[in-house]
């Protein structure tokens, strides 16, 4: 005997329960991302990149921007970035992770840091008037700043992205293209595109070691990074032997667990206090 569901025959004008539940929870969830905009409960949780290769230190920290909620718990952008990213206060949320990483720049001079973008926000103007007013007090700022996009973004505008990339180039400002893999980046784009960086998408590395299927998939996206001269970053390693496996085919950087969580506390001076009282 075949069961209707229950919400499979609801009366003519009557509003599906499930469908209502998801409107309030996303619309609950902008009003959290909007308060915290609005008082300025923003910060940047940083994780480092770690260089494959001896000397193993830290090739560079990517800041991903949280929202604190109104008891002050830290929200995590899987949260809340799905329900702002094609919304104006997704723009917001991309000036202020701007913002912090470039003040965070200018107070550590030694560090390199990449920050997250939408390719809708080249062309929102207090974005771009973030970047040119700190490049104007420090063009070397530019040196030390990678943006990340992802591969879903810049294909939604290549001839957008690209041209911002070649200009933006020009004062050393490094790109990343992110989720590599997890979209369907077409290879005459790739040409046209101007990326320093490609980082391969998460669900291609964890537990890479033991995944044939994965192997292969990994193998093809280093080797078409490679031909275009990239430098490959792979996310969301979290195991040993995942980064045994990603360092013997050719990756050039390793991100994850394994070697710290996002932390809110910049990790950098966390390693500057360490060796201040063990020198």
């Amino acid at each position: 005997m075949n069961r209707q569901h229950p919400l499979a025959d609801l009366p003519e004008g009557s509003e599906n329960p499930l469908n209502a539940a998801v409107v309030g929870r996303d619309r609950s969830t902008l009003d959290m991302v909007a308060e915290a905009v609005r008082h300025d409960q923003t910060v940047l949780a940083y994780q480092p990149v770690m260089q494959a290769m001896a000397p193993h230190g830290v090739a560079f920290y990517e800041g991903y921007i949280r929202v604190l909620d109104p008891t002050g718990r830290v929200i995590p952008a899987r949260e809340f970035m799905h329900v702002v990213e094609d919304k104006e206060i997704g723009r917001e949320l991309d000036c202020l992770a701007l913002q912090h990483g470039l003040r965070a720049l200018e107070k550590s001079p030694h560090i390199r840091l990449s920050v997250n973008m939408s390719a809708r926000s080249i062309g929102y103007q207090r974005w771009t008037r973030v970047l040119a007013s700190f490049l104007k007090r420090d063009p070397a700022l530019g040196e030390r700043l990678v943006l990340e996009i992802t591969e879903a973004s810049a294909m939604a505008a290549p001839e957008l992205v690209t041209d911002f990339t070649g200009r933006m180039q020009q004062h050393g400002i490094a790109f990343a293209l992110d989720n590599f893999g997890a979209g369907t980046t077409a290879i005459g784009h790739f040409r046209q595109f101007f990326f320093d960086a490609v980082k391969i998408d998460g669900q291609f590395v964890r537990g890479i070691h033991a995944n044939h299927d994965n192997q292969a998939v990994v193998r093809a996206l280093v080797g078409i990074a490679k031909q275009f001269d990239m430098f490959i970053v792979a996310e969301s390693v979290e195991s040993r032997e995942d980064a045994e496996f990603l360092v013997e085919n050719g990756v050039d950087c390793l991100q994850g667990f394994l070697f710290g969580a996002p932390s809110v506390s910049p990790p950098w001076i966390e390693s500057m206090k360490q060796r201040q009282q063990t020198g």
